[in-house]
């Protein structure tokens, strides 16, 4: 990977990061950000509590004799397919391994699988110049939209 530590442009700078993307109930991304926001702000310039989550997809496998599945799911055939209803929680941090020990930790503690599905890597985020005033007629507050609706 290049070291983009050196990139300059008008715009910005980037920041080497990683980023964890979680496979997980839907339902659950709430208290797994809650959990790392005990232990992690997951900043994003001047936010707090960034993350991205994907439209719900689904997550298959099929569990070996001896797993978690075939020990408490009464009649489970080793062997057969299971499929579940999941999203993509997607989480930057910087590059400091124990705020990743910290962080990793606290997702393990309180995911719903003894084994969840994350994927950790070493990317580059934007940061922005950031102007809370800026004149750009792109930006939301001087587009004539505003911020999209909330969802919740």
């Amino acid at each position: 990977m290049s070291d983009l530590s050196t990139y300059r442009a008008a715009s910005g700078k980037l920041v080497p990061v990683w980023t964890l993307e979680v496979q997980t109930l839907p339902e659950d991304t709430d208290h797994i950000l809650d959990a790392v926001m005990a232990v992690h702000p997951l900043s994003f310039g001047r936010y707090q509590r960034n993350a991205s989550i994907s439209a719900v997809g689904r997550e298959t496998a099929q569990p070996e004799p001896g797993s978690t599945t075939t020990t408490h799911v009464e009649g489970f055939d080793a062997g057969a397919t299971e499929t579940y209803p999941m999203v993509e929680l997607k989480i930057s941090i910087e590059r400091d391994l124990a705020a990743l020990e910290r962080v990793m930790d606290a997702i393990i503690e309180v995911h719903h699988y003894e084994e969840p599905v994350i994927f950790v890597r070493e990317d580059w985020a934007s940061r922005a110049r950031y102007d809370p005033n800026s004149t750009n007629p792109h930006r939301w507050w001087n587009n004539g939209r505003g911020l999209p609706d909330r969802l919740e």
